[in-house]
Protein backbone atom coordinates (compact mmCIF):
# COMPACT_ATOMS: atom_id res chain seq x y z
CA UNK A 1 0.00 0.00 0.00
CA UNK A 2 2.67 2.12 1.01
CA UNK A 3 5.14 1.24 -1.89
CA UNK A 4 4.00 4.16 -3.92
CA UNK A 5 5.38 6.34 -2.00
CA UNK A 6 8.12 5.05 -0.70
CA UNK A 7 10.75 6.95 -2.77
CA UNK A 8 9.49 9.65 -0.91
CA UNK A 9 8.92 8.76 2.74
CA UNK A 10 12.31 6.94 2.52
CA UNK A 11 14.01 10.58 2.41
CA UNK A 12 11.67 11.64 4.98
CA UNK A 13 12.61 11.68 9.28
CA UNK A 14 10.26 9.56 10.77
CA UNK A 15 10.12 8.56 14.74
CA UNK A 16 9.24 5.80 16.79
CA UNK A 17 8.02 7.28 20.10
CA UNK A 18 8.20 3.80 21.42
CA UNK A 19 11.07 1.57 22.79
CA UNK A 20 8.94 -1.76 21.59
CA UNK A 21 11.03 -3.98 19.50
CA UNK A 22 8.28 -5.76 17.93
CA UNK A 23 6.35 -2.06 16.69
CA UNK A 24 9.79 -1.16 15.07
CA UNK A 25 9.98 -4.71 13.92
CA UNK A 26 6.39 -4.22 12.07
CA UNK A 27 7.85 -0.88 10.64
CA UNK A 28 10.81 -2.68 9.27
CA UNK A 29 8.26 -4.63 7.00
CA UNK A 30 7.51 -1.01 5.15
CA UNK A 31 10.93 -1.03 4.17
CA UNK A 32 11.65 2.66 5.76
CA UNK A 33 13.93 4.45 8.08
CA UNK A 34 12.39 4.51 10.96
CA UNK A 35 14.45 5.82 14.09
CA UNK A 36 13.30 4.86 17.54
CA UNK A 37 13.26 6.91 20.10
CA UNK A 38 11.28 5.86 23.63
CA UNK A 39 9.35 8.27 25.73
CA UNK A 40 9.40 8.45 29.23
CA UNK A 41 6.08 8.67 29.77
CA UNK A 42 4.22 6.15 32.37
CA UNK A 43 1.91 3.48 30.65
CA UNK A 44 0.30 3.29 34.53
CA UNK A 45 -1.93 6.56 35.02
CA UNK A 46 -5.60 5.23 35.72
CA UNK A 47 -8.27 4.73 32.96
CA UNK A 48 -10.53 6.84 33.46
CA UNK A 49 -12.08 7.02 30.22
CA UNK A 50 -12.96 4.37 27.20
CA UNK A 51 -10.57 2.24 26.73
CA UNK A 52 -9.76 3.03 23.46
CA UNK A 53 -9.44 6.56 24.42
CA UNK A 54 -7.26 5.56 26.81
CA UNK A 55 -4.61 3.88 24.42
CA UNK A 56 -5.03 6.61 21.83
CA UNK A 57 -4.12 9.48 25.13
CA UNK A 58 -1.57 7.71 25.66
CA UNK A 59 -0.05 7.45 22.21
CA UNK A 60 -0.49 11.07 21.85
CA UNK A 61 1.60 11.84 24.90
CA UNK A 62 4.19 9.42 23.81
CA UNK A 63 4.60 11.26 20.60
CA UNK A 64 4.59 14.91 21.92
CA UNK A 65 7.10 14.04 24.81
CA UNK A 66 9.43 12.97 22.00
CA UNK A 67 8.96 15.99 19.35
CA UNK A 68 9.37 18.09 22.13
CA UNK A 69 12.50 16.75 23.04
CA UNK A 70 13.97 17.04 19.58
CA UNK A 71 15.46 20.35 17.97
CA UNK A 72 14.48 19.91 14.76
CA UNK A 73 10.52 18.90 14.15
CA UNK A 74 10.83 15.28 12.40
CA UNK A 75 8.52 14.59 9.40
CA UNK A 76 6.41 12.31 11.56
CA UNK A 77 6.48 11.18 14.91
CA UNK A 78 4.22 7.92 15.73
CA UNK A 79 2.90 7.38 19.15
CA UNK A 80 1.63 3.66 20.36
CA UNK A 81 0.00 1.82 23.48
CA UNK A 82 -1.47 -1.37 23.44
CA UNK A 83 -3.87 -3.02 25.96
CA UNK A 84 -5.79 -6.51 26.63
CA UNK A 85 -9.05 -5.66 27.84
CA UNK A 86 -10.71 -9.33 29.58
CA UNK A 87 -14.66 -9.44 30.33
CA UNK A 88 -15.65 -6.43 28.75
CA UNK A 89 -13.68 -3.77 30.70
CA UNK A 90 -10.79 -5.21 32.48
CA UNK A 91 -7.84 -3.58 31.43
CA UNK A 92 -4.93 -5.23 31.61
CA UNK A 93 -1.38 -3.74 30.49
CA UNK A 94 1.79 -5.39 31.06
CA UNK A 95 2.59 -7.06 34.56
CA UNK A 96 4.66 -6.15 37.51
CA UNK A 97 6.00 -9.85 38.22
CA UNK A 98 5.57 -13.50 37.65
CA UNK A 99 2.65 -13.58 40.00
CA UNK A 100 1.12 -10.91 37.88
CA UNK A 101 1.26 -12.72 34.90
CA UNK A 102 0.00 -15.40 36.16
CA UNK A 103 -3.15 -13.96 37.28
CA UNK A 104 -3.80 -12.40 34.22
CA UNK A 105 -3.38 -15.58 32.16
CA UNK A 106 -5.93 -17.05 34.13
CA UNK A 107 -8.51 -13.96 33.91
CA UNK A 108 -7.59 -14.84 29.60
CA UNK A 109 -8.02 -18.22 30.14
CA UNK A 110 -11.12 -20.25 27.84
CA UNK A 111 -12.42 -16.50 26.67
CA UNK A 112 -12.25 -13.98 24.10
CA UNK A 113 -10.69 -10.45 25.19
CA UNK A 114 -9.86 -7.74 22.48
CA UNK A 115 -6.72 -6.33 21.73
CA UNK A 116 -6.78 -2.64 21.56
CA UNK A 117 -3.96 0.02 20.11
CA UNK A 118 -4.28 3.35 20.25
CA UNK A 119 -1.79 5.42 17.51
CA UNK A 120 -1.09 8.88 17.47
CA UNK A 121 0.57 10.38 14.13
CA UNK A 122 2.02 14.15 14.63
CA UNK A 123 2.77 15.28 10.82
CA UNK A 124 5.69 17.94 11.43
CA UNK A 125 4.27 21.22 12.69
CA UNK A 126 0.90 20.31 11.18
CA UNK A 127 -2.20 17.73 11.83
CA UNK A 128 -2.17 15.07 14.34
CA UNK A 129 -4.06 12.07 13.50
CA UNK A 130 -5.29 9.43 16.36
CA UNK A 131 -6.77 6.06 15.48
CA UNK A 132 -7.37 3.02 17.08
CA UNK A 133 -7.26 -0.83 16.13
CA UNK A 134 -9.22 -3.89 18.00
CA UNK A 135 -8.66 -7.34 17.68
CA UNK A 136 -10.45 -10.25 19.25
CA UNK A 137 -8.34 -13.08 20.47
CA UNK A 138 -9.79 -16.35 21.68
CA UNK A 139 -7.69 -18.37 24.36
CA UNK A 140 -7.92 -21.64 25.03
CA UNK A 141 -8.43 -22.80 28.89
CA UNK A 142 -5.34 -22.66 30.13
CA UNK A 143 -4.17 -25.13 33.44
CA UNK A 144 -1.97 -23.63 35.90
CA UNK A 145 0.95 -25.60 35.27
CA UNK A 146 0.55 -24.80 31.47
CA UNK A 147 0.18 -21.01 32.58
CA UNK A 148 3.29 -21.22 34.77
CA UNK A 149 5.92 -23.33 32.25
CA UNK A 150 4.50 -20.15 29.65
CA UNK A 151 5.66 -17.70 32.38
CA UNK A 152 8.79 -19.09 33.60
CA UNK A 153 10.14 -18.46 29.94
CA UNK A 154 9.93 -14.85 31.09
CA UNK A 155 8.33 -13.94 27.70
CA UNK A 156 4.75 -12.81 29.60
CA UNK A 157 6.35 -9.85 31.57
CA UNK A 158 7.06 -7.12 28.86
CA UNK A 159 3.75 -7.75 26.99
CA UNK A 160 0.08 -6.36 27.53
CA UNK A 161 -2.15 -9.18 28.88
CA UNK A 162 1.15 -11.16 29.69
CA UNK A 163 1.41 -13.00 26.14
CA UNK A 164 2.96 -12.58 23.24
CA UNK A 165 0.97 -13.91 20.26
CA UNK A 166 4.28 -13.54 17.76
CA UNK A 167 6.04 -16.07 20.11
CA UNK A 168 5.31 -19.20 22.74
CA UNK A 169 2.01 -17.58 23.68
CA UNK A 170 0.79 -17.98 20.10
CA UNK A 171 0.24 -21.96 21.68
CA UNK A 172 -2.50 -20.56 23.86
CA UNK A 173 -4.36 -18.86 20.72
CA UNK A 174 -7.29 -20.67 19.06
CA UNK A 175 -8.01 -17.51 16.80
CA UNK A 176 -7.87 -14.18 16.23
CA UNK A 177 -10.87 -11.82 14.46
CA UNK A 178 -9.00 -8.51 13.14
CA UNK A 179 -5.43 -7.28 12.45
CA UNK A 180 -2.48 -10.30 13.86
CA UNK A 181 -0.03 -7.21 13.52
CA UNK A 182 -2.39 -5.27 16.46
CA UNK A 183 -2.24 -8.02 18.79
CA UNK A 184 1.81 -7.78 18.74
CA UNK A 185 1.63 -4.33 19.08
CA UNK A 186 1.01 -2.32 16.17
CA UNK A 187 -1.81 -2.19 13.62
CA UNK A 188 0.39 -2.00 10.35
CA UNK A 189 -2.94 -1.55 7.45
CA UNK A 190 -4.71 1.48 9.69
CA UNK A 191 -1.32 2.93 9.91
CA UNK A 192 -0.67 3.02 5.78
CA UNK A 193 -4.24 3.97 5.36
CA UNK A 194 -3.75 6.51 7.32
CA UNK A 195 -0.54 7.31 5.86
CA UNK A 196 -1.79 7.15 2.10
CA UNK A 197 -4.72 9.86 3.30
CA UNK A 198 -2.21 12.32 4.45
CA UNK A 199 0.24 11.48 1.54
CA UNK A 200 -3.16 12.56 -0.62
CA UNK A 201 -4.27 15.30 1.42
CA UNK A 202 -0.51 17.31 0.89
CA UNK A 203 -1.23 16.31 -2.85
CA UNK A 204 2.47 14.41 -2.94
CA UNK A 205 2.24 12.19 -6.52
CA UNK A 206 3.37 8.60 -5.76
CA UNK A 207 6.83 7.61 -6.97
CA UNK A 208 5.48 6.15 -10.55
CA UNK A 209 5.39 10.14 -11.09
Amino acid sequence: MLRIYHDFLSQKQIVLASGSPRRKEILDKLGLNVEVEASNVSEDAECLISCEGYTMALATEKAQHVRERRGIVPFLVIGADTIVVANGNKLLGKPLDKEHAMEMLRQLSGLTHNAITGVCLLWGEGPMVKFHETTKVKMSELTDDEIKAYVDTGESLDKAGAYGIQGLGATFVEGIEGDFYNVVGFPLNAFCRNVVEHMKQIGRPDDSF
